[in-house]
């Protein structure tokens, strides 16, 4: 590999768990380029698999975190019809809006049947909401998968057309299904981030992905401190530029190469399903694009 070919976001592999694309049923009519873009732009910073979701039409044709029953399987069905398509480089999540919850259970059996890795939820319903959550965190234990998690860092009031949770609901969670892996999305977005540090320090199948708009220097550090690389993700969210940004934040932190390994990629190898990425990593080895 010469210095040219070396990948933006450098040699090593690098596992994206926290990734989103559009379909044709949004009100977006440049839906198939940023779909183009995030996977053109993904292989020019080095990312070997984009784990990814679609939140039903995006409030075209119901609220983003309150999609319909027919919008959200929409999506998926498009979701696993890229990954079809696009091989090892992308991986799905079956989202699904657990207000629905007999809707939500079937799309978790269907979207496993198609491939899917994992469960997305988003902010439809507060994670201590534990008559309608509890059946979806059983499901992901079942099967043995992970759920990654939208979360508001410290939420300190209810904010209009979703149901957030912060770390410290979430960790509520986490503690009644303490075999499920719970992804904490973006600490790097929205609200206080060192409030979530140590909301979750004592809840270890807790994860954090360090994804969202927010690149605030010693968010990465501060993280590091209290819960370690073991327990973060690197990730992007919507968009690659900050995601970008935050990977190169992580050579500045003092963590270790294997530290370093552990959060762009290994982590995510570790919390989902056995041979997940074995096709993407062996691309990776090979110098594939």
């Amino acid at each position: 590999m010469t210095a040219v070919d070396v990948p933006l976001g450098g040699p090593e592999p690098l596992i994206d768990p926290h990734a989103h694309f559009l379909t044709p049923h949004t009100n977006r009519g440049d839906w198939a380029r940023y779909n183009r873009s995030r996977l053109d732009s993904g292989e020019r910073m080095g990312v070997r698999c984009h784990v990814a979701s679609i939140l039903g039409s995006w409030g075209y044709t119901s609220p983003t975190y309150f999609a319909s029953p027919r919008d959200q399987s929409v999506a998926n069905d498009f979701m696993y019809d890229l990954v079809d398509a696009e091989g090892p480089r992308v991986r799905a999540w079956v989202a699904v809006n657990p207000n629905f919850t007999d809707h939500a259970l079937a799309e978790i059996e269907r979207g496993l049947a198609r491939g899917a890795v994992g469960i997305k939820l988003a902010a439809g319903r507060r994670t201590t909401d534990f008559a309608v959550l509890d059946d979806i965190a059983q499901a992901a234990a079942d099967h043995r998968i992970p759920v990654l998690q939208h979360i508001w860092q410290h939420r300190r009031r209810d904010w209009p057309n979703q149901d957030a949770s912060d770390g410290v609901e979430l960790a509520r969670l986490a503690a009644r299904h303490p075999t499920v892996t719970f992804l904490l999305a973006h600490i790097g977005g929205g609200g206080d981030w060192a409030h979530t540090n140590p909301a979750v320090l004592d809840t270890p199948n807790i994860v954090m992905d360090l994804s969202g708009s927010g690149i605030d220097r010693g968010m990465i550090d501060e993280a590091l401190r209290w819960v370690g690389a073991s327990r973060l993700l690197w990730a992007a969210d919507l968009t690659l530029c900050t995601g970008l940004t935050k990977l190169r934040a992580l050579a500045h932190t003092g963590a270790s190469a294997d530290d370093l390994a552990d959060m762009r990629w290994r982590n995510a190898v570790r919390i989902f399903p056995p041979g997940t990425f074995d096709a993407a990593l062996a691309a990776a080895r090979a110098g594939l694009p």
